[in-house]
């Protein structure tokens, strides 16, 4: 069998890779181990988002395209994509004063386009009992905006399924065993229940996320590894206990936590703690329980949680290896090449769910010097995405 490109791994962005080259009219075949979404993209905070965290870091040009992605996802998939607004509390001792926080959510706004969706507001005084059970004391302001919140996992599938409506093909379950590139294609053998088969494509796509690496290890000759880090990422679901969505500042070490409302549960997050081992084997520590919990108790002193309800989960965020914190690096997708004039290898590595779209974008523009002229069949941009039941 012959393709054009071959993605390896049914996350969000290899969903959205081969949504972008079918509509761009390629050939696309997506082989994907166990199932769409398995990894880390059933595993992120349900947002899409801006990222207003990331105007600390100056990460400008990262926000406007995910303000501008989400503004996209509400119109192409408002069954899947919802706004909801979010509260932010400040503190006296909270690190960023009620001042810092209206100067970040206005620049946020203006990078926005000031659209309705886009606007924030600060709430009076008489409103903060409405709050609740938000702790009152030392209050100092509390600041409304708005994101937009998913279920990461149906989002990945309804992307694949527009894929597979654009004409992608899917091999499901099926396990990539290693490929041989030269200077004209790559031949990848593939393993699924009924035995191996070879495949040839012009281009092969890593969308393994966190196992990237090892994907690129079974490929001839050798490729080199960007240098990345598996960082995790853990959440609580609890019992419905509040109605109201918060992003807070964790008391420990004045990261940001979510508290969010999401199927009928409470789900808190998220932490970033270093990993080392097996992506599989990743589960949330009862250090990080214990922080996420803590977090909550000091925002919300009157809340009763049932330990014996507590579930929890974890995925697992590729990042540049860096000795800064994880908090603080850059959270722009990472694309690494083996060949920069006509590569036959594209490992997509990090990333954000809002932006899956956009980076399938970029993939395949570094892609285009080893493919063929196409027609197009469609514009992504303008792909409504239907849930799948």
């Amino acid at each position: 069998m012959k393709y054009d490109i071959v993605v390896i791994g049914a996350g969000i962005q290899g969903a959205g890779v081969a949504q972008a080259a079918a509509a761009a009219g390629y050939s696309v075949l997506v082989v994907e181990q166990t199932a769409p979404a398995a990894g880390t993209s059933s595993k992120s905070s349900k947002l899409i988002h801006g990222g207003l965290r990331y105007l600390e870091t100056a990460q400008f040009g990262l926000v406007r395209e995910s303000l501008r992605e989400r503004a996209l996802l509400l119109r192409l998939a408002p069954e899947l994509v919802k706004l909801r607004p979010l509260h932010i509390p400040v503190y006296q001792d909270s690190t960023r004063s009620a001042l810092t926080i209206r100067a970040g959510l206005s620049l946020y706004s203006v990078l926005a386009g000031l659209h309705k969706k886009s606007l924030f507001s600060q709430l009076g005084r008489n409103e903060w009992k409405t709050l609740a059970g938000l702790r009152q004391d030392n209050l100092k302001a509390v600041f409304r905006y708005y994101e937009a919140q998913t279920d990461d996992a149906a989002l990945t599938r309804s992307v694949l399924q527009s894929a597979v409506i654009l004409g992608a093909d899917l091999l499901m379950p099926a396990r990539f065993v290693g490929a041989e590139r030269n200077g004209q294609n790559c031949k990848a053998e593939i393993e699924t229940e009924s035995g191996t088969e070879s495949i040839s494509c012009r281009v092969l796509v890593n969308c393994a996320g966190p196992w990237a690496s090892e994907v690129l290890a079974r490929i001839t000759p050798a490729l080199s590894s960007p240098a990345i880090e598996l960082v995790q990422g853990s959440h609580l679901l609890l019992p419905p206990l509040l109605d109201q969505y918060f992003y807070l500042e964790a008391p420990q070490d004045k990261r940001a936590v979510f508290v969010l409302p999401w199927e009928g549960r409470l789900m808190v997050g998220t932490t970033e703690k270093a990993f080392v081992g097996a992506p599989e084997k990743a589960i949330c520590s009862a250090e990080e329980r214990d922080y996420l919990l803590a977090t909550l108790r000091h925002y919300f002193p009157q809340l009763v949680i049932p330990e014996a309800e507590i579930d929890t989960f974890a995925g697992l965020r590729v990042l540049p290896k860096s000795d800064t914190n994880a908090f603080a690096r850059p959270r722009e997708v990472m694309f690494a090449v083996d060949n920069e004039m006509h590569p036959r290898v594209l490992s997509v590595m990090g990333g954000k769910l809002t932006t899956y779209r956009a980076t399938a974008e970029a993939a395949l523009l570094r892609l285009a010097p080893s493919l063929p002229t196409k027609e197009r069949r469609a514009d992504t941009a303008l792909v409504s995405l239907i849930p799948v039941h």
